[in-house]
């Protein structure tokens, strides 16, 4: 299933839209936290980005896991660079859905406007753990995202 689309290799199509959906979660996200006139303006934005962020990294990751089953990639040097690849993707995969649930929490705790919302009123210490820790995740996925496509495309450019 992950294999091949249209008969072209999956991960080169899967990847990219990992590589667009996590900037957009973590930014969203750490906007969310610190700017509350933003608020009401990226809620659903956000809300998107966390259902559909680890959905592309859990593709891009699985797609990625089947492409290196292929004969050319069996050269033990070939391997080790694989094997850092796949580190960062599964670090990247954890750290994002982290994110996600964040974000999913703030979109429903924090409110969205001043004047209240019918949503879930949040403690003061609750809004500023979650605020806190999706500034740390964003801060991690977009470290990751960078190190696992660097990763990729340092394999792929100069020839393994």
């Amino acid at each position: 299933m992950f294999d091949r689309v249209l008969g072209i290799p999956a991960h080169p199509l899967f990847i990219h839209a990992a590589v667009v959906l996590v900037p957009l979660l973590a930014l969203t996200a750490v906007l969310y936290a610190v700017w509350p006139a933003s608020r009401r303006h990226i809620r659903w934005p956000l809300v998107a980005f966390a259902l559909t962020a680890p959905g592309s990294v859990f593709f891009a990751k699985e797609s990625g896991e089947s492409f290196s089953g292929n004969r050319a990639f069996q050269a033990p040097q070939v391997r080790a660079l694989i094997a850092e690849h796949e580190d960062y993707a599964d670090t990247l995969f954890w750290v994002i859905v982290g994110l996600a649930v964040v974000a999913l929490v703030m979109a429903f705790m924090i409110p969205a406007a001043a004047g209240g919302s019918s949503r879930i009123k949040a403690p003061a210490p609750a809004h500023w753990v979650a605020s806190g820790l999706s500034v740390v995740l964003a801060i991690a996925a977009a470290y990751y995202v960078y190190k696992t496509g660097d990763s990729g495309a340092h394999m792929v450019w100069s020839g393994f």
